[in-house]
């Protein structure tokens, strides 16, 4: 009796122990969080956090609520930051902390090399699921850093001159060609200007895409290996927009725009500024006609080259919203699927605001509808299709924050009358050289 009741005691306690061992596989089944193929389905609920610099309501909260409702167990959180320069530098932090920041979007090639740089860009070219170059085209390649993708573009990137038609037509003026120029838009902002309306105004965003376009197609340096920040056409560039501001008075001072901090989309679509240089953000605003009526059409055309005789002129362009996922993160499986949902359509709700996707998964012009629909008689669409549809060869800037920082420094004394022009160029430039030198 006493040897089977310690037969029957072991025989329970190794009983026992299979049944802790078989729980034991099975939570650490359940915290794997892995998702599958079809949408990220998991047996723990994990949490993602996406950063952007979008406003929720113009889209990003519509977008990650699609998300949620069909992926229950991978909820995503929406962080909208401000993309200058205190905002960037917030995300950053976000980034290197490893905390609450797993999908970001980048907006320029040097914030994403510095993310690089600081290893918090997981390699996207790595991955086998997914081909960017065959989903987005060959643009994409323009976001490529030593042949290896850290983040995906997800949209057509769209820099134009936004114009009040209705002023245009006032004026006996044509919506501006295709081929266009700074002189010609310096005689169109003269001839348009008004009192208390302005002939053009420019987004901080777009203030350089004339000269980037420049350097975009001519090359950052020459070839001699030294700067071509000193070039002839930036000269003449930087000239005209000077003569405009302090001659003409067709387009605010440059310390008068800097110092008031001017909402000129806002003054657009009041009607202050007969031009706008600007991209497609602008739209999430023409579109909202309760905090900003207006009654006017809307017509566009591109960002003019500077001269006539420019044969490598590049325009602003190609693909953006670069979406990557942070090394740093915890859930970078289910980030990726995100990543790919985001891109290949999940998106779409975006395109109200003017964000078109690049993915060949959704039809372009089916967004275009989607952005205009119910505002279809605000805008001029066969301009707007030139402009967005059109066969542009296009350029991302790819030169350094540290060397951007630089020129923008020398280039601010000249149109606050602190620096002749001469004096300007020969600082970018030299400035440059100190950098290539390093």
């Amino acid at each position: 009796m006493k040897r089977n009741r310690m037969l029957i005691s072991a025989l329970s306690l190794i009983l026992v122990m299979v049944l802790i061992a078989g729980c034991g596989g099975n939570n650490k089944n359940n915290v794997s969080g892995t998702p599958t193929n079809s949408g990220a389905t998991t047996t723990k609920k994990i949490k993602l956090t996406l950063w952007g610099g979008v406003p929720p309501e113009a889209g990003p909260q519509a977008v990650v609520d699609a998300w949620n409702a069909e992926n229950p167990n991978v909820q995503v959180e929406y962080v909208r930051f401000v993309n200058d320069d205190a905002g960037n530098l917030k995300l950053d932090t976000a980034l290197l902390a490893g905390q609450d920041a797993d999908i970001y979007i980048n907006y320029t090639l040097s914030r994403l090399q510095k993310r690089i740089d600081a290893g918090v860009a997981v390699d996207m070219s790595a991955k086998t699921d997914y081909n960017i170059d065959e989903q987005m085209g060959p643009e994409a390649k323009q976001w490529m850093i030593n042949d290896k993708y850290y983040g995906m573009p997800t949209k057509k990137n769209m820099a134009f001159i936004w114009l009040n038609k209705d002023m245009l037509d006032a004026a006996g003026l044509p919506i501006p060609p295709l081929d266009w120029t700074w002189s010609d838009l310096q005689e169109y902002a003269l001839k348009l200007k008004q009192p208390n309306v302005w002939g053009l105004l420019q987004h901080d965003a777009a203030f350089t895409t004339q000269f980037d376009g420049t350097i975009g197609g001519d090359g950052y340096v020459k070839a001699d290996g030294t700067s071509n920040f000193d070039n002839a056409y930036w000269k003449q560039g930087f000239e005209i927009l000077h003569n405009m501001m302090f001659k003409d008075k067709s387009t605010p001072e440059y310390g008068e725009q800097l110092t008031s901090k001017m909402p000129v989309d806002t003054m657009f679509l009041k009607g202050e500024t007969a031009m706008l240089t600007a991209g497609e953000f602008i739209f999430r605003n023409a579109n909202n006609l309760v905090d900003f009526p207006h009654d006017f059409k809307i017509a566009f055309a591109p960002i003019p080259r500077i001269s006539k005789d420019q044969t490598n002129f590049k325009y602003p362009g190609g693909l953006g919203d670069v979406i990557s996922v942070n090394a740093k993160s915890k859930n970078q499986e289910a980030a990726w699927e995100f990543v790919k949902w985001y891109a290949d359509g999940g998106m779409l709700p975006m395109a109200p605001g003017g964000r078109i996707p690049s993915s060949k998964s959704v039809d372009s012009t089916e967004a275009i509808d989607l952005l205009l629909k119910g505002y279809e008689e605000n805008y001029d669409r066969d301009s707007l299709n030139k402009v967005v549809f059109g066969k542009f060869e296009s350029f991302q800037l790819n030169v350094p924050q540290q060397v951007i920082d630089a020129r923008k420094e020398e280039y601010e004394k000249y149109f606050l009358n602190k620096q002749d022009i001469d004096t300007t160029l020969k600082n970018m430039a030299e400035r440059h050289n100190e950098f290539i030198k390093k």
